[in-house]
């Protein structure tokens, strides 16, 4: 037992850093985009399906309330947490347009859209961001090798991993990044003590 828990710490580290060593300049674009969206008076829609339902919700609540430090709140908002409106659509119409038709009514230009698929290939996901870029959205994905979601985003963050929790494990982590650079672009003289 102590020989595979060892073993799986290891394997999410080796695959964060893979995967932050190969994508240090998109996750510095991603961190500008978002923070530029906010700034503007935008918001950011993030969505997913189970465990990235789960993350979609994690990380608006740190741009809503707070991540490390005390500032005002951010505009995000995750597209999972409406049972009532995710239940009637899928009732009404089918499950793949619960995303897409909240991004239709929400979503604004200059918004941007979150999607997070570990496959790649999440109908609903996919049809949300197809929603957002119609609407003139900003559209970022979190994926694990690409599948669809890669050929229809702006930005792109896919984990080289095929394991499922891996890629989750490094979709919060990348989240939490983003979370924390979000913060320094927008609230500068927050920071001006660290070294």
């Amino acid at each position: 037992m102590k020989k595979i828990i060892l073993e799986n710490v290891a394997e999410s580290i080796a695959v964060k850093k893979k995967f932050v060593e190969n994508n240090i300049d998109l996750i510095i674009k991603g961190a500008d985009a978002i923070a530029t969206c906010i700034k503007s008076g935008n918001k950011v829609m993030i969505f997913g399906n189970g465990g990235s339902a789960a993350d979609a919700q994690h990380l608006a609540a740190e741009f809503v309330n707070r991540f490390k430090i005390e500032r005002p709140p951010l505009a995000a908002l995750a597209l999972t947490t409406d049972t009532s409106i995710i239940t009637s659509i899928g009732n009404d119409y089918h499950f793949d347009d619960i995303f897409a038709k909240q991004i239709s009514a929400l979503g604004k230009t200059g918004d941007i859209a979150i999607g997070i698929s570990t496959s790649g290939n999440s109908k609903n996901v996919i049809k949300a961001i197809d929603a957002a870029k119609t609407i003139g959205m900003g559209t970022i994905g979190m994926t694990g090798d690409g599948g669809e979601l890669a050929t229809c985003v702006d930005i792109l963050f896919s984990v080289e991993s095929t394991t499922t929790a891996r890629i989750q494990e490094t979709h919060i982590t990348l989240g939490h990044i983003l979370c924390d650079l979000v913060d320094r672009i927008i609230f500068p003289e927050a920071f001006k003590e660290e070294k």
